[in-house]
């Protein structure tokens, strides 16, 4: 009687856990299934529709940076203009401020200038010459090197002002790329770029021509079909930059007194 007793438990004592386990796992599906739930927000996470939302919401927030900085630069010529009425300021301490004015960027600038346009090489492109590799992925778009070499080199040929697709270059302006897309002051843009420079042409394409950065860049011109082209422009005029100035992670170096 005891034996029997004891066969018959023992089986029970050994379920029990295969039960808790089994209890477990469910457990663990609909919570995996009330986390993917919660994710997706009732829509289908395998889909880049969420990619195509944060594509649109950039180019919006784009769109809006463009408009406040035409209210931004119609407000700042406003108070230019009264600040030259009022401040009764001498001759001399004016052309200091127009030279300063003329230097930092903020005003518009013509002359002969020199633009560069770079573009991504066709995306089924493969070598054209000789003895190259097949391209990787990476080696048939622009890089922010590459414009960053383009901007250094004119300012390195003398150039006087520099804008970058739109927008007039200053001394807080950053020319950074997020894969094959240029972010420039708060407004993104997609390939062709094209980077203007007013100042002597022949200078500035002799700079263009001796950066080692953009020597580099024509190998791939030439064994990819990277774009790559220079105009010459007898008179032409950047736009003086309408956006912000002011510092938000920077402050003004103040001298020591003696």
């Amino acid at each position: 009687m005891s034996n029997s007793d004891d066969s018959s438990a023992g089986p029970r004592r050994r379920a029990r856990p295969v039960r808790l386990l089994t209890a477990a796992v469910f457990a663990l599906a609909g919570l995996i299934f009330v986390t993917s739930f919660n994710t997706s927000k009732g829509t289908n996470i395998r889909t880049d529709a969420s990619l195509l939302k944060l594509s649109d919401l950039i180019h919006e927030r784009s769109q809006s940076n463009l408009e406040l900085e035409k209210s931004t630069g119609t407000v700042r010529d406003r108070v230019d203009a009264l600040a030259e009425r009022d401040n009764g300021s001498s001759k001399a301490e004016d052309a200091k401020l127009a030279a300063l004015r003329a230097a930092s960027g903020t005003e518009d600038l013509t002359g002969k200038a020199v633009s560069v346009t770079l573009n991504d090489a066709p995306p089924n492109a493969t070598a054209r010459i000789p003895n190259v590799p097949e391209p990787q992925p990476n080696d048939l778009v622009i890089h922010q090197q590459d414009l960053q070499a383009v901007v250094n080199a004119l300012w390195q040929g003398g150039a006087q002002g520099i804008q970058v697709m739109d927008q007039r270059l200053i001394s807080t302006s950053a020319v950074r790329c997020v894969g094959n897309t240029l972010i420039l002051q708060g407004r993104v843009y997609s390939p062709p770029y094209k980077v203007t420079a007013v100042g002597d042409p022949a200078a500035l394409k002799r700079s263009l021509a001796a950066s080692p950065s953009l020597q580099n860049y024509q190998m791939y011109v030439n064994a990819y079909g990277l774009g790559w082209k220079v105009d010459e422009h007898k008179a032409l005029t950047l736009p003086g930059y309408s956006g912000t100035v002011d510092l938000h992670y920077a402050k003004p170096l103040e001298s020591a007194t003696p």
